[in-house]
């Protein structure tokens, strides 16, 4: 990469936009990942500032291993995955810590502390800490961008993948960025490089590669004693802070400005002599930081006594509020009566697919093995039809362990229930798993043609790539033959009756089935959408029985005591139409 003319250009932006912009300015060739919330607006604004290749990977371990591949060729590269996806890329991330890299691989992993949409709080700096690699954390959108820039220089200088750690207020909050001039990489190019001692990692070679790690541990620990990226504000002896990533904004916020603080940005391996040191200079020592005390213990086995999670709880997000409390000072809106505001449950969009499928589900009485995407919200009510759910793809594993333990009569009603995207996420090897042992389940693979839940991004399984080419689509059910499996049939979300006969067939057959249910997410196709139904409530007897597939189209008049049809909302699905028992429900053309 050319050296480029200086950039003192100051944006307001996201922290996922401040990463996408420090990834093209740090001379990113290639950057992939899956989409998974708070993270998914990096690769997104990646494709849209242009300049580098980009892709939606079918999970994250696959996004990574490209990124590995990238790398060894001599490439700066980037991986983007939320905590949850890094559990399924821990396979390749740990021996990566062992192989190295060549280009810099930088690995933003977003965790979300409060779970606004996940299923755990799992804390991911146990994940640097394990896998004995560089872990970074920005505390607001300006450091993400700078950390992200450093990440890659660090990641070449100690021949190391760099984790960047964010939390979902770094990921979706905005602030003040200042960009800087991009990197001057002079004529880099790329590559093979013949070097099986550091890349084939067989048991000899790899011992060999532990040690190189161990060391580089060291000089990393005692460079991140000196690290500009690890702050102290020093001010009077009485309390201290330690802190890291977006705890630091909050007690930016709530304490006097004459505490000390030292706010930590690398936080593996922890700069040990800074913290004893700063731990000596004041008289009480107090750590603030989300979810697990990971800085807590270590400042503990440094010898020195602290508080910090009997003051502010383990789980959960941190606020500037909650830290006032935590530290014994007024909060910032103790006298501001809060309003109450009407509870708004997460729903099923009207018109979604996913609704006719549980409507039928609920109907025969089904067991749901359920899975990660929109559909999960099938558990709530009126729908109530998810029974299980546990990560990606496991669906089908937890169906077909039901299967080999239950009786016959409960056996029956076990099915898995899974998307089309997380179906090529991780779903493929349970459905194998099934056909080789024999599984007598039934598996309802959900097609909506994208992957919904984060924002409308496409797979592998219908359109375009990321960077907008043609590509191949998964054929869902000849790959599904192509498995073995023989009893595969397809039905329409929206043809609830023919579906319920297909799934009371198949539900009952002792062998294996997959039933494809097929109808495209309203959202992301909007021109599927038709003219809104109506009801005749000359016809309508208030049975409710419409209301039962929870669509947020429908309403209860009850002075009338009669169902009405929101015209601004309803796509005309025409699933509510089969459940109506008195054929109250009208298409347009019947008026």
């Amino acid at each position: 990469m050319t050296s480029q003319p200086t950039q003192s250009k100051t944006m307001l932006l996201s922290g996922n936009e401040a990463i996408a912009l420090a990834a093209r300015d740090a001379g990113v060739a290639l950057a992939a990942g899956y989409p998974g919330t708070p993270s998914t607006e990096i690769i997104e604004n990646i494709a849209k500032n242009g300049g580098l290749y980009c892709e939606w990977a079918p999970n994250e371990k696959v996004a990574l291993e490209v990124c590995i591949g990238a790398s060894f060729a001599g490439a700066r590269t980037l991986c983007t995955t939320k905590h949850v996806g890094l559990n399924v890329a821990a396979d390749p991330l740990f021996t990566a810590a062992y192989t190295g890299v060549r280009g810099g691989l930088v690995i933003i992993c977003a965790d979300d502390p409060g779970m606004h949409s996940s299923q755990n709080e799992q804390d991911s700096r146990h994940y640097a800490r394990a896998a004995k690699i560089l872990m970074l954390e920005p505390s607001d959108p300006n450091e993400a961008y700078h950390y992200t820039r450093a990440a890659f220089e660090l990641s070449e200088q100690f021949d190391i993948p760099v984790l960047v750690r964010t939390t979902t207020r770094i990921n979706h909050g905005k602030g003040v960025v200042k960009l800087s001039s991009p990197a001057d990489l002079g004529e880099r190019t790329y590559s093979t490089e013949y070097n099986p001692l550091k890349y084939v990692m067989i048991p000899a070679y790899a011992r060999m590669r532990h040690e190189v790690l161990e060391a580089s541990l060291l000089r990393m620990a005692e460079h991140g004693n000196t690290s500009g990226l690890n702050q102290w504000k020093r001010g009077e002896k009485k309390i201290g802070i330690i802190t890291s990533g977006v705890s630091h904004s909050y007690v930016q916020e709530v304490v006097p400005a004459e505490w000390s603080i030292l706010k930590l940005g690398t936080t593996h391996p922890l700069p040990e002599k800074l913290i004893e040191d700063f731990c000596r200079s004041v008289d009480e020592v107090i750590v603030v930081e989300e979810l697990e005390p990971y800085l807590e213990h270590t400042v503990k086995r440094l010898g020195f006594a602290c508080k910090g999670k009997e003051l502010f709880g383990i789980t959960g997000e941190l606020n500037p509020d909650r830290v006032a409390r935590g530290l014994g000072l007024a909060t910032g809106t103790s006298d501001v009566p809060a309003h109450k505001l009407p509870p708004r449950p997460p729903v099923l969009c009207p018109g979604c697919p996913h609704r006719g499928s549980f409507t039928v589900m609920k109907r025969l009485g089904l067991f749901v093995s359920g899975d990660i995407g929109c559909y999960t919200l099938g558990v709530n009510k009126p729908l109530d039809s998810i029974h299980t759910c546990v990560c990606m793809g496991a669906s089908i594993g937890v169906a077909h362990g039901m299967d080999r333990v239950l009786p016959e009569e409960e056996r029956r009603k076990v099915v898995a229930v899974i998307g089309d995207s997380t179906f090529l996420h991780t779903g493929i090897n349970g459905l194998i798993n099934m056909v080789y042992n024999r599984s007598t389940s039934t598996v309802f693979i959900l097609d909506n043609r994208i992957t919904a839940m984060t924002g409308q991004q496409g797979n592998p399984g219908y359109g375009n790539t990321l960077m907008g080419e043609p590509t191949s689509n998964v054929d869902m059910e000849g790959l599904c033959r192509a498995i073995g499996i023989k009893h595969v049939y397809k039905a329409d979300a929206f043809d609830t009756p023919a579906l319920f006969t297909l799934a009371n067939r198949e539900v009952n057959r002792d062998e294996l089935s997959v039933i494809i249910v097929e109808r495209e997410c309203v959202l992301a196709f909007k021109d599927i959408i038709k003219p809104a139904l109506h009801v005749d409530i000359k016809e309508c007897i208030g049975c409710g029985a419409c209301l039962n597939v929870g669509c947020p189209a429908l309403v209860w008049n009850a002075s009338l005591k009669v169902v009405t049809i929101d015209t601004t909302m309803c796509t005309g699905c025409e699933i509510c139409m089969y459940e109506c028992p008195t054929d109250a429900i009208k298409k347009p053309e019947n008026k």
